[in-house]
């Protein structure tokens, strides 16, 4: 199954794990074929960079660049397709604009405006949970 991980669920796998890291464990078990982009690589440093996660950082002993190349690495990098812009935040269009790049089946999200689009090009936009089931059937 072709993905693309928004960056609030990466961000939450990769600092708080739960059902989130459950998605980076299927990708690397080959259950799931993750793509990602430079902008959206970009914007998980960001989010990583921002104060309430230095302290798991430091408990994982990594810097945010290790952990950026490790997550790239489950990843096929993509670059972005132009699109108009379609949802609610334009920040959230690189992740659709990825997705088509990458033809993805799905876009993993927690974002509750992307996911009140449900659907673009073909690209089903789920929540964490519904592609966690589809993993484990």
């Amino acid at each position: 199954m072709r993905v693309v991980l928004d960056t609030n669920v990466v961000a939450s796998a990769l600092v708080w794990g739960g059902v989130p890291h459950q998605l980076l464990q299927a990708a690397r078990a080959k259950r799931l074929h993750l793509f990602t982009s430079t902008p959206l690589l970009i914007e998980l440093a960001d989010v990583l960079a921002r104060r309430k996660f230095a302290p798991k950082l430091a408990a994982i002993r990594f810097t945010i660049d290790e952990v950026i190349e490790r997550y790239a690495e489950l990843n096929t990098i993509v670059r972005p397709v132009s699109i108009a812009r379609i949802a609610p935040d334009p920040d959230d269009d690189v992740v659709l604009a990825t997705a088509l790049a990458a033809r993805a089946a799905i876009v993993v999200t927690g974002d509750k405006g992307l996911l009140g689009i449900e659907q673009y090009q073909g690209v089903k936009i789920v929540s964490v949970i519904e592609v966690a089931r589809k993993i484990a059937e």
